[in-house]
């Protein structure tokens, strides 16, 4: 059915079969690229469960236990490794080897001993446990005695320095075959730091920036003292120096819960985001924290290994290796979005408009990919995440069929923005797809103007003036941009605007169930569905046809997500793409039926009573 309102048809450039033809000769290295990628994901399906250590010890004795008991406890419920922090002094004054003293304490104690009672004394309780420990600092310390004792003067509390690794800890934890993460601190005052760091597969650095990030020549003796280690890239932490150690190594991403936030959600709530984050985030090292209490943190690892099974995820210790694309693959694919953006812009009911148009929107692409170096790649992805969505209704949008081939083009759309946006730094997640705003508004403006008559713009901007515009056009206008900015400010994991209660648990449920598909799509599609159907009248089919957009535009950003795996991301788009196809279906005889009920009911009443009326004039 042809709809209400004709749209302009698109323009049948002599140009158009050869650019098409350069676009499926493109896709071929494209899903080279895919499968690569694919065969690289599915060997990324082991996760540690990795426990906070120093809050575990706490944990325990608050409950009576050593920390090895409750530690056993976890592992029987799917914990297999734990975080170990780097001593400080204060550590070893905890286990006796150290006796800390301050000055004036030991002045008071010792009248006439030359005791300074600003700096703090330190003596070893263990024999050996002050040996080379001045050394490793830059603080100027000296030996005295007093009292017959040998005590270490230090101009400053030393408590808070790191001391190295607790070698006997790590050593037996690796014995229970538990996967390490090393924690170390930083402090300008050690000399060599990472010299002793013991042999662990990954390293977790503290705060905000990896040790000797603010002076090159100490980062430089890090990224040597990192061996094969691989860095924690935790989610959401912004580690400054970071991207120095990842250069040739890579690293593992890992995520971890702020314990104010986790102690705010239920265990079943915090085993959902782990899983969310193994399954669908590509994280390999579930950081834990434990509960206030041991039955919840029990619950919460019992619920967390029922999603990972589930999920198809083995807990395990990760073999992370980065991803590392064909460069040659690449640079054919790119040939494919250039392609479709000179189509569409031939497309347009005005080419030279078009053509503009999609220059201009070229030069964006590639100008936002050029802030931190010339990226042609992420540049393409982004052309290809803006051009696709609009393509298919652009070049045909006369009945519902149609949806078909636009959905069609936004898959082909797919496997570019893959190909040419996945690299070792986004799929880490450490390089964010940028523009990502463009691509729900872009599409959308793109399919507008391809709504514009073909003739004179002067004429049609008079025409657009001297519109007469009733109250009623006000309202679904002020309705359509209140949606639109409500999906444009929802985008990503976090939005600026929240969802309610019973949509994070609807939200929850599905992703614990299945891959749960984005709502833009269930809502866009059935949009599409009914705009190119006809149903509607006058100006309503073209708005709904734009409200499409949204749905289309939504498969390319759910992949430019490249820390998803590609065949989550796929799981996610088909099966939005088959709940909104059905839901389409079944809303267009619904809006005709509610449209002839509009338009008939007060008919109806009329009609019943004629009869009666035209009797009582005879009588």
């Amino acid at each position: 059915m042809a709809p209400a309102t004709p749209l302009p048809p698109a323009s049948r450039h002599r140009l158009t079969l050869p650019l098409l033809g350069v676009i499926l000769l493109s896709l071929i290295p494209a899903l080279g690229l895919a499968w690569d990628r694919v065969n690289y994901e599915r060997n990324e399906k082991t996760v540690a469960l990795v426990m906070d250590y120093p809050a575990l010890a706490v944990q325990a004795q608050r409950v009576g236990l050593t920390p090895q008991a409750l530690l056993d406890r976890y592992k029987a419920l799917g914990v297999n490794g734990v975080a170990v922090y780097e001593d400080v002094i204060g550590n070893r004054e905890q286990r006796g080897e150290l006796y800390v003293k301050r000055g004036a304490d030991l002045a008071a104690e010792n009248p006439g001993e030359g005791v300074n009672p600003q700096w703090v004394y330190m003596r070893e309780l263990k024999p050996g446990a002050l040996d080379g420990l001045a050394e490793r600092y830059t603080i100027p310390t000296r030996e005295v005695q007093i009292a017959g004792q040998t005590w270490l003067e230090w101009p400053t509390d030393p408590s808070f320095l790191p001391a190295g690794p607790n070698s006997k800890l790590i050593a037996d934890l690796k014995a229970q075959g538990l996967v390490t993460v090393y924690r170390p601190y930083d402090d300008v005052a050690v000399k060599a730091p990472g010299a002793d760091w013991p042999d662990v597969p990954f390293v977790a650095f503290t705060g905000d920036e990896v040790i000797g990030a603010r002076t090159p020549e100490r980062l430089a003796q890090i990224d040597r003292a990192m061996g094969s280690r691989l860095p924690a890239l935790v989610e959401g932490t912004d580690q400054r120096g970071l991207d120095t150690l990842i250069e040739d190594r890579g690293g593992v991403r890992t995520f971890a819960m702020n314990p104010s936030w986790q102690n705010r959600l239920n265990p079943e709530e915090v085993a959902s985001k782990y899983n969310l984050a193994a399954r669908e985030r590509g994280h390999r090292l579930l950081y834990l924290r434990p509960y206030p209490t041991v039955n919840e943190t029990e619950a919460l690892l019992r619920r967390t290994s029922e999603l990972l099974e589930r999920s198809g995820l083995t807990v395990g210790t990760p073999e992370v290796r980065p991803y590392e694309p064909n460069a040659t693959l690449r640079w054919l694919s790119l040939l494919g979005p250039l392609a479709a953006a000179l189509l569409l812009g031939l497309s347009f009911p005005l080419p030279r408009l078009g053509l503009l148009v999609m220059a201009g929107v070229t030069l964006l692409a590639f100008a936002l990919n050029s802030l931190d170096g010339f990226q042609p790649f992420a540049g393409a992805a982004l052309i290809a995440a803006v051009t696709f969505p609009a393509l298919g209704l652009v070049l045909r949008r006369s009945r519902v069929t149609d949806w078909f081939l636009a959905t069609g083009l936004s898959l082909v759309g797919v496997l570019f923005v893959s190909a040419l946006g996945a690299s070792r730094e986004s799929v880490l997640g450490l390089e964010p797809f940028r523009g990502v705003g463009l691509t729900l508004l872009v599409p959308l403006v793109l399919v507008a103007l391809s709504f514009l008559p073909r003739q004179d713009l002067r004429k049609t901007a008079r025409d657009l003036y001297n519109s007469p515009i009733r109250l009623g056009d006000i309202a679904v206008m002020g309705l359509g941009l209140a949606v639109f900015a409500l999906v444009f400010l929802r985008r990503g994991n976090v939005s600026a605007v929240g969802v309610s209660d019973a949509e994070a648990q609807l939200r929850q449920g599905l992703q614990d169930s299945i891959v749960r598909p984005r709502f833009k799509e269930l809502a866009g599609h059935p949009l599409a569905i009914v705009g190119l159907s006809g149903a509607l009248p006058g100006y309503f089919s073209p708005l709904l046809i734009l409200g499409g957009v949204v749905g289309q535009a939504s498969i390319l950003n759910t992949f430019s997500h490249f820390h998803t795996p590609l065949l989550i991301s796929a799981a996610r788009c088909f099966i939005g793409l088959g709940a909104g196809l059905l839901l389409g279906l079944i809303a267009i005889p619904v809006v005709k039926y509610l449209l002839r009920l509009w338009q008939t009911w007060g008919a109806r009443g009329a009609s019943r009573q004629a009869p009666a009326t035209s009797g009582e004039s005879r009588a």
